[in-house]
């Protein structure tokens, strides 16, 4: 049986720290992350994007298979071809495909199918999902390949936040348009498209409450 090979674990840090005042720190530091619509053209560098999407591959996935492609945009040419097919499909879905109880749950984001922020953030991070992989033309498996990407996501989100950026988490369905656009392999589908940029100076977000701990914890002592 192959055995693998081990190495001691790395430290996140170099001396013993309250792990109650780190957790409640980072609480009230995650808890000012929101999603954002309005965005501001300032400029990020590439070396950000880079960093951004090397912390998003340290999540863990089903067997260590990595089952991700972050596909990062910055052409204008090509941010203008995404907006044009996902407004598309989300015109289809403000006028037909939606439930009038979802359109009703929508009301409070005070959103519609324009989607601005496509052209005017600097980048588009589409990430997609590898149902498998292909190894000298070769297919090869991947597992849990739905919650590997998800966890991936949620890596990047919390690393945009960090860097002082803002994110929105887009979905136009279907997303089969940007498989084509970005001219991605059969083995992957597009799973998350996020915009990253700056705030805009007028930005707004709706007023929301989060669930308190009781409502979505149950703890077992």
């Amino acid at each position: 049986m192959k055995k693998g090979k081990f190495i001691p674990h790395p430290k996140a840090y170099e001396r013993d720290l309250d792990p109650l005042k780190l957790s409640e720190e980072l609480y009230r530091f995650q808890d000012k992350r929101r999603s954002v619509r309005q965005f501001s053209d300032r400029a990020v560098s590439k070396e950000v994007i880079e960093a951004l999407i090397k912390t998003a591959s340290t999540a863990p996935s089903g067997a260590h298979k990595q089952p991700w492609t972050f596909c990062a945009v910055s052409n204008s040419d090509l941010k203008l071809k995404i907006r044009e097919a996902a407004e598309k499909e989300e015109y289809e879905n403000y006028h037909g495909r939606m439930s009038e109880e979802w359109l009703e749950d929508l009301k409070v984001f005070d959103t519609d199918w324009h989607k601005e922020f496509l052209t005017i953030a600097p980048w588009l991070i589409i990430v997609f999902r590898k149902n498998y992989d292909l190894v000298d033309g070769e297919k090869s498996k991947n597992y849990y390949v739905q919650e590997s990407v998800g966890l991936a996501c949620g890596f990047l989100l919390s690393a945009i936040h960090h860097a002082g950026l803002i994110s929105l988490t887009h979905t136009p369905s279907p997303m089969n348009f940007l498989q084509s656009l970005l001219d991605r392999p059969a083995n992957e589908r597009p799973f998350l498209l996020i915009p990253v940029g700056y705030p805009a100076d007028d930005a707004q977000v709706p007023y929301l409450e989060r669930k308190p701990l009781d409502q979505i914890s149950v703890f077992y002592e």
